[in-house]
């Protein structure tokens, strides 16, 4: 069996097992009738956004699809097939997404009715729902993306299954962000501060909101951007396979460069779905001890995709090729260092976001001076946190070039996201924790159900974050070697910032991460003020809410409805820009290819450094509110806890919104410029 049909054995086992997965979730007991109750209204608020959304971006899609089309069949350099891998892209990213949601709001209350029973067995149903998410991602992706290439054969055309993936994945990650960001903000602001109701209290109009946020925004929107990475370091590898002529076999060959990633890709897949089960916890609900639940997973499934990379690699290269054993080892460093800059990412991140660190405390203890000195501290921790996952990636890409060019940084990428099947299931498991306890409080459960809960959601804001930080890391990686791949198809040997095109395209390009976040910021802000002024507006008309009436329940859907018309409002024009900006550069006379190429330097830079401060600060200022709700410095209702509720509001548009969506950025308009290069003006 050659490379690439083990590739598409890969995937299918992947799907395999994540039907497997989705099984023993549905099996799982669903709780109460009021669990089941708030579970269908989760759901059914879900599928309405996703049903919408999906609306609006269909219309999108055509019309990049036409252009494409048009521009294959006008242009000689332009392929019409390059129409057909993005249509392709976007229906397998939109697909990504709604299976990794439709499995999330089902397993809500089952991860609530398990924690009834004790903590392992709520961590066990909560993960798997995560895994059916990142076994479906790897599984999609992998078999996309063989699938084209066995059919196409070239690297150009399979470059639109990653602009397709880029498209949806902006789309939703900053659609589903404004959404939850709107219930969440907006929720926390008239209920907890406001009105001083409990977090998740049924009297707050926006909870099922909030509730529906987190798995449109944290499970479908997570799952789009890591599958656009996934698939968009496979296609870096192909498009730069020619340039490792240090890895052409004797009768002149690079069929072994072009198989490569795939054949590590597929051994990622099997070591992710060995870890999975090895994660498992005991009854003491501690942070510490459940991090190294999820850790011992991650470390055993990267540990064992080094080992399978090495075979793998020795029987395509030294088997297959006759190359050497030096190159096996060549090249299997660049997997490695992939590999092992992704796992120092997330542990820098836990570091940084963890209430069992320092850092996080801090912004905790800072409390007793009000929230001004909160946001202070946790913006501060949010810059430093940029230092090490940037180290990192320099070491890596430096590491990587040193050994296999810049196809070794592609491959560093590839062999960083190898093993996404389980680092993404730790991610998705977060936000179905979540939700558990807010079903754990709604329908008004023991004490100790929600404690089990509110420990599995401390545990989950942390690997939230780790993920956040190994989407930017992992971005950052494949933007570079798209980058390079951009290079190669306008035909510039090198980028030169003494020009001034290069340095006006790098200016624009540092500057859009920037807009972007402004942008979407401020439509969370908008949002979350309509949703503020409507649950007050049901505090003050329906009479006996406040008050928790017996038999007295909050328009939900009215909130659900205004997180909805804002989201689709707002997510068009950052969605748009993305796309545009790279586009209108390249056809400028005056500034054009070489200008695109100071654009994407400029955006990695720039928009890496304000991902990772964003996320970081967002995560650090959440988890310190929740330290303060778990006892320390007076715990609940107490003036620290309102102090650090105004900093969790702050960061929740940084962490879920904004700072996610701006790996998505820099990837797009790096694909972007791939796609269209042919196109600008050299």
């Amino acid at each position: 069996m050659d490379g690439l049909s083990l590739a598409i054995v890969a995937g299918v086992l992947s799907l395999v097992f994540a039907t497997y997965l989705a099984n023993r979730v549905l099996n799982a007991d669903e709780g109460t009738e009021r669990m089941k109750e708030i579970g269908a209204a989760i759901q059914e608020g879900a599928n309405a956004f996703l049903k919408r959304e999906y609306t609006v971006l269909a219309g999108f899609v055509l019309i990049v699809f036409a252009v494409l089309l048009a521009l294959g069949y006008l242009r000689e350099e332009q392929s019409p097939e390059t129409a057909i891998a993005y249509l392709v892209g976007a229906v397998a990213s939109a697909l990504t997404g709604f299976v990794g949601m439709r499995i999330a709001v089902k397993s809500n209350m089952r991860t609530a009715a398990a924690a009834r029973e004790g903590l392992n067995k709520a961590l066990r149903v909560a993960f798997s729902s995560g895994g059916v998410m990142g076994t479906t991602v790897v599984g999609i992706g992998l078999l996309g993306t063989a699938i084209l290439w066995l059919v196409f054969e070239d690297a150009g055309i399979v470059a639109g299954f990653s602009f397709g993936a880029s498209s949806i994945a902006l789309f939703a990650r900053v659609g589903g962000g404004i959404y939850t960001k709107a219930a969440d903000v907006g929720g926390d602001l008239a209920g907890k501060v406001e009105a001083g109701i409990p977090e998740d209290d049924p009297r707050n109009a926006a909870v099922i909101a909030d509730n529906v946020g987190d798995n449109v925004g944290d499970v479908a929107g997570m799952g789009a951007d890591l599958f656009e990475s996934y698939v968009g370091s496979i296609i870096a590898a192909l498009a730069l396979a020619a340039t490792a002529t240090a890895f052409v076999t004797s009768d002149g060959s690079i069929e072994n460069l072009y198989i490569l990633p795939f054949l590590i890709a597929s051994v990622g897949i099997v070591a992710s779905i060995l870890g999975t089960f090895i994660v498992r916890t005991g009854e003491t609900a501690n942070i510490g001890s459940l991090l190294w639940s999820l850790r011992r997973g991650i470390f055993a499934a990267s540990i064992l995709a080094l080992i399978g990379s090495f075979g793998a690699i020795y029987w395509l290269l030294e088997i297959e090729s006759s190359l050497g054993i030096d190159k096996v080892w060549q090249m299997w460093g660049a997997v490695a260092i992939g590999l092992l800059a992704g796992v120092v990412i997330g542990i820098s991140t836990e570091y940084y976001t963890s209430y069992e660190y320092n850092p996080t405390k801090g912004i905790a203890s800072r409390s007793v001076t009000g929230p001004a000195t909160i946001i202070i501290t946790g913006f501060a921790t949010g810059m430093l946190s940029t230092v090490i996952p940037l180290v990192v990636i320099a070491g890596a890409v430096l590491g990587a070039y040193e050994l296999a060019g810049v196809y070794g940084i592609a491959i560093a990428a590839v062999g960083m996201l190898s093993t996404l099947g389980i680092t993404l299931a730790t991610d998705a498991y977060g936000p179905v924790a979540d939700n558990a306890g807010a079903i754990a409080e709604q329908a008004h459960l023991d004490p100790e159900v929600r404690e089990r809960t509110d420990a599995l959601d401390s545990l989950g804001n942390t690997t939230a974050a780790t993920g956040k930080g190994f989407a930017i890391g992992s971005a950052v990686l494949t933007s570079l070697a798209l980058m390079a791949a951009y290079a190669k198809v306008v035909n510039l040997e090198a980028i030169d910032l003494l020009e001034v095109s290069t340095l006006v395209g790098l200016l624009i390009g540092a500057l859009m991460p920037f807009v972007f976040s402004a942008l979407t910021m401020e439509a969370v802000g908008r949002a979350a003020q309509d949703m503020v002024e409507e649950v007050r507006r049901q505090f003050n008309e329906i009479a006996g809410l406040r008050e928790g009436k017996e038999g007295v329940r909050a328009e939900y859907a009215k909130c659900v409805d205004i997180s909805t018309k804002g989201a689709l409002r707002e997510m068009i024009i950052p969605g748009l820009l993305a796309v545009i900006v790279p586009i209108v550069v390249g056809l400028i006379p005056f500034l054009g290819a070489e200008a695109v190429g100071g654009l994407l330097i400029g955006s990695i830079a720039a928009g890496s450094l304000l991902a990772i401060t964003m996320a970081n600060a967002g995560g650090a200022w959440d988890n310190a509110k929740k330290y303060i709700e778990a006892g320390a410095h007076g715990g609940k209702g107490t003036d620290e806890h309102s102090a650090a509720v105004v900093g969790d509001t702050v960061g929740d548009p940084f962490k879920d919104t904004s700072g996610p969506s701006l790996n998505i950025l820099i990837k797009l308009m790096a694909i972007v410029a791939v796609v269209f290069g042919s196109t600008f003006v050299s």
